[in-house]
């Protein structure tokens, strides 16, 4: 007896493999749903496929990298630059060449949940990964990139494996260390992309927690970014003890 339309479908959301011998037979099946079923699945297969030719693409700087005889290798990256409120939180991962996450991308193109189940992924897959972050006030102390940098270091410093080469994302540091820095490097390097997921959903947590202590801003939702509601928030109550007074307008708010 021939299997149905809906067996056949869920017996080919299991495969991954255009050229799979199951599905060249079904390819003389006259049914409709049939060939409609297969038409699904190669769609599904093609964008797969995509997908993990662009993550190979990704992968260039540390396969050269790994391929001239660096074992480990950092991605590096930061979150929070640019809030008014809020700290700077800034990751290193390493990452092993048989590292397979091919979802891991810049976090911004990535959904709240897409990033939750990445970040699990990411912590448990990676070498190692290590966060350092900077509070408003150092950030007041030192200026936004000077917070950043000194953060960065701290991350690279608080590895257990020391990297043969760092590959970060536009901030150059000053350490006894080879670096390669990339413009958009989330967009260009998996171990960056890997830890701008990291950051990103380290300091969301760390707000949304802000969002419970200090409410009215919507720190939950805009992070601290300066939003309609979180200047609204300001005008009504005024600077909580995270926002950067050197960061206009909240000078404006301070009590």
């Amino acid at each position: 007896m021939s299997e149905t339309v809906k067996q056949i479908q869920k017996h080919l959301s299991q495969l991954t493999d255009r050229g799979d011998p199951y599905v060249t037979t079904l390819q003389t099946d006259t049914r409709k749903g049939v060939q409609q079923a297969l038409t699904r699945f190669y769609r599904r297969i093609d964008r797969l496929n995509a997908v993990r030719a662009a993550f190979r693409r990704r992968f260039r700087y540390e396969e050269a990298l790994w391929k001239d005889g660096c074992r480990y290798v950092a991605g590096m990256d930061e979150v929070g630059r640019g809030p008014l409120a809020g700290p700077v939180v800034t990751c290193a991962v390493i990452l092993q060449p048989d590292f397979d996450l091919v979802e891991v991308t810049d976090s911004k193109q990535l959904t709240r949940h897409e990033r939750e189940q990445l970040y699990l992924k990411i912590v448990n897959k990676a070498v190692e990964v290590s966060i350092a972050v900077n509070d408003r006030i150092a950030i007041d102390r030192l200026n936004i990139y000077a917070a950043t940098q000194d953060a960065m270091i701290r991350a690279v410093q608080n590895l257990h494996h020391r990297p043969d080469h760092l590959i970060v994302d536009a901030v150059p540091l000053q350490l006894d260390i080879p670096q390669t820095t990339l413009i958009k490097g989330d967009q260009k390097s998996v171990s960056v992309a890997a830890a701008s997921i990291v950051a990103k959903e380290y300091r969301d947590h760390l707000m949304r927690d802000y969002d419970r202590v200090y409410p009215g801003y919507g720190f939950a939702e805009n992070m601290g970014y300066g939003t309609q509601e979180h200047l609204a928030g300001l005008a009504a109550h005024g600077a909580t003890p995270i926002h950067r007074r050197s960061f206009r307008p909240v000078q404006d708010y301070l009590n």
